[in-house]
């Protein structure tokens, strides 16, 4: 039987692509959505189209009481979500203190539990400049502490950490994936806003692959 995994898969494009390449590697995944008080629950529905079609076993768990300690972030909280590219310094403002860490540490737990030996999660290159829990030397320090954390050694797998959004589209685009079904937006509308850090980044990497984002836009950059 193959192995079993945890993916992280919040219905974005990143880790739809990280679900997909878990499958690829021969991998059993079992896919665990975290509701963390986000604005919109788009993502979360994408998701869980998603896992239905492909028969993935999913969890959505409900973490927002984590807000009464870590708030402050464009993406939780009742702050305008800022325009532009990630890249800028205003995209601060979407940082979730911690994170990554503690979604992490939920899975690695239900890891354990399901005795599955990895997590995947889709931390790429793109987002080193401002989210400190996607660099390299955060997913290194994680692994190590979940080699010893528990009896059994859990490994945290991200198989885009090297790389931007746009080798990730190209490496999903390889697989055939239909990016219809992932939603990246930072507003939870009818149409993708074209305008937030993540509409223009994902545009950017349609655009560097020279492919159309099936996914409809009040704007297109």
């Amino acid at each position: 039987m193959s192995e079993k995994v945890v993916v992280i898969y919040s219905g974005g494009m990143d880790s739809f692509t990280v679900l997909h390449k878990a499958i690829e590697d021969g991998k059993r995944p079992l896919a665990l959505t975290f509701n963390y008080g986000q604005r919109h629950k788009k993502e979360i529905d994408y998701a869980a189209r998603v896992c239905e079609e492909l028969g993935v076993p999913h969890k959505v768990v409900d973490i927002s009481a984590i807000n009464t300690l870590v708030g402050g972030s464009a993406l939780t909280d009742d702050i305008d979500v800022p325009e532009g590219h990630y890249e800028e310094p205003s995209m601060k403002t979407t940082v979730v203190p911690n994170r990554n860490m503690i979604l992490l540490s939920l899975a690695v737990g239900y890891a354990v539990s399901e005795n599955a030996s990895k997590v995947y999660y889709g931390a790429h290159s793109g987002d080193h400049a401002i989210y400190p829990d996607c660099r390299p030397e955060f997913v290194k320090k994680m692994n190590d502490v979940c080699a010893i954390a528990n009896y059994e050694a859990v490994e945290i797998v991200t198989p885009y950490l090297e790389v931007s959004k746009t080798a990730i589209l190209t490496d999903g685009l390889r697989m055939g994936l239909d990016y219809g079904k992932s939603w990246t937006c930072y507003n939870g509308r009818e149409h993708a806003c074209g305008k937030c850090g993540a509409c223009e980044e994902r545009l950017e990497a349609f655009r560097d692959n020279q492919s159309v984002d099936p996914l409809t836009y009040e704007t297109r950059n």
